[in-house]
């Protein structure tokens, strides 16, 4: 289980996008990778093929390394490191360690 999930907001803590917030697109788990919409956007030079008839200067999200962000808890709306632990019905969840509330369920 991982602490960073697709579809979480998380805010950038360091790099040239540091500050920002946005939802995660994409988790790379082998390489502890994240993907974040409209963070670390580059500009790619594509060539014209069969799917995309028009070529030209593309801007894509690269990946950036899941140490360099953190959730935005949905409860206390700040960000905050991810615990885990067992409920009472012996699933595992995730939770917010500044305000122990539980982010989601697995």
């Amino acid at each position: 289980m991982n602490k960073i999930k697709k579809d979480d907001t998380v805010e950038v803590i360091s790099g040239k996008d540091k500050g920002k917030k946005s939802k995660v697109l994409r988790v790379i788990l082998k390489e502890n990778k994240v993907v974040v919409d409209n963070i670390n956007v580059v500009k790619k030079h594509q060539k014209p093929t069969q799917q995309m008839r028009e070529g030209g200067i593309i801007e894509q999200p690269k990946p950036i390394d899941i140490s360099n962000v953190m959730l935005i808890c949905p409860n206390c709306d700040q960000k905050a490191r991810v615990g885990f632990k067992f409920l009472e019905d012996g699933s595992k969840a995730r939770y917010c360690k500044k305000c122990g509330e539980v982010v989601d369920r697995s």
